[in-house]
């Protein structure tokens, strides 16, 4: 198959990475996969090192950009594209746009991977729908977010995200044990974290009063340095708080590493990639009940959830795992087989292949 991936969407975050790697899986398995991004960004950076893929440059100014239309129908032609799929708003509406108006009839399908803020009213749905050949949300309870939203379940398919097992081996002993004395965290010790973008970590934060285990360190990888004083002022916090900031994607897994507990407080997450990467790093997690998340994690299986802005309860999970070495050990080993099993980049690819595939042969028929 010849696949175009398209994605206007230039954030260091899970959907960026989930593109990448799904670019890759596909090519690996034999497709001729092109990538469709601004370029020199995120997307672009992740695909730049990976020979199978072919990256195409586009800027999409608006929903109505004709010109980013008329390169992209180029490209059908010059590539040959058989299936479209688009990631992002801009490049949502541009591909139903040029199927509505230059009636281009390459299967076209949307991706859908976080909670569904943008969804819409009755107008856009229907544009959604009729617009395309099925929407891809990327877990079960996002498809039953969709349904709730007003998009019909018939239209929805769900293929989980899935990370490949290569990806995490990038990470350095050397470079943890210097990570470990730069922030005075010594081996075996006991430590809270967070790998994320600004997602409600002020839940972690404001969970540490009823914690009131002041000598846990707490690591807020992707938080800038500061971020939360003020609140931990105003509550009274006595933790250390290090701020590791921006990290790079090469050197992020090294920071799991010094986390003993990652959370994930997030309620925009339709599936939680970091949530794969913790358990494959060897940490145990504890997560918001929300969203995708509760399709990764089994809660008191691979890991432990509690219910948004209920921070007496994470401080109860947490404490679960501090004190209880066993039933830590247990979680982070389901945990490994979560990640390097259940949601393994090979099934997700495969399973884009054969949905792709059985798409293909309905347009085939649709239009003989």
């Amino acid at each position: 198959m010849n696949i175009l991936l398209i994605t206007q969407e230039d954030i260091l975050a899970g959907s960026s990475f989930s593109v990448s790697y799904l670019a890759q899986a596909l090519a690996l398995r034999g497709h001729n996969t092109y990538v469709a991004a601004r370029p020199n960004s995120v997307l672009h950076q992740l695909v730049s090192n990976i020979s199978e893929v072919t990256f195409l440059p586009i800027v999409i100014k608006s929903r109505f950009d004709r010109n980013a239309m008329r390169l992209v129908r180029s490209w059908i032609d010059i590539y040959q594209i058989d299936i479209i799929n688009a990631q992002s708003s801009k490049d949502r509406y541009i591909t139903i746009f040029n199927r509505i108006f230059f009636n281009v009839k390459t299967p076209l399908f949307h991706t859908r991977r976080q909670y569904p803020l943008s969804s819409g009213g009755f107008l856009q749905r229907k544009l959604y729908v009729l617009g395309t050949d099925k929407i891809i949300v990327i877990s079960e309870e996002l498809k039953r977010i969709f349904i709730l939203k007003g998009f019909p379940e018939r239209h929805l398919h769900v293929i989980y995200n899935g990370i490949p097992v290569s990806r995490y081996k990038q990470w350095s002993e050397s470079e943890v044990v210097s990570l470990r004395k730069q922030y005075g965290i010594s081996e075996g010790e006991i430590t809270i974290g967070s790998v994320s973008r600004l997602k409600r970590q002020e839940q972690l934060i404001r969970s540490l009063i009823y914690l009131n285990k002041p000598e846990i360190k707490v690591i807020l990888v992707g938080i800038k340095q500061g971020y939360f004083d003020s609140l931990c002022k105003e509550l009274g916090v006595q933790n250390t708080i290090i701020y590791a900031g921006e990290v790079s994607p090469e050197k992020v897994l090294n920071y799991y590493k010094l986390i003993t507990i990652n959370v994930l407080a997030s309620i925009t997450d339709g599936f939680g990639l970091v949530l794969l990467e913790a358990m494959a790093m060897g940490s145990a997690v504890v997560a918001t009940r929300f969203g995708g998340i509760i399709n990764v994690i089994k809660n008191d299986i691979n890991g432990l959830l509690f219910n948004d802005g209920d921070h007496q309860e994470l401080a109860y999970q947490l404490n679960q795992l501090i004190t209880n070495d066993n039933k830590r050990a247990e979680l982070v080993q389901l945990g490994l087989k979560t990640a390097y099993e259940d949601f393994s980049m090979h099934k997700t690819a495969l399973n884009y292949e054969t949905f792709f595939l059985e798409q293909i042969t309905l347009a085939e028929q649709s239009h003989p």
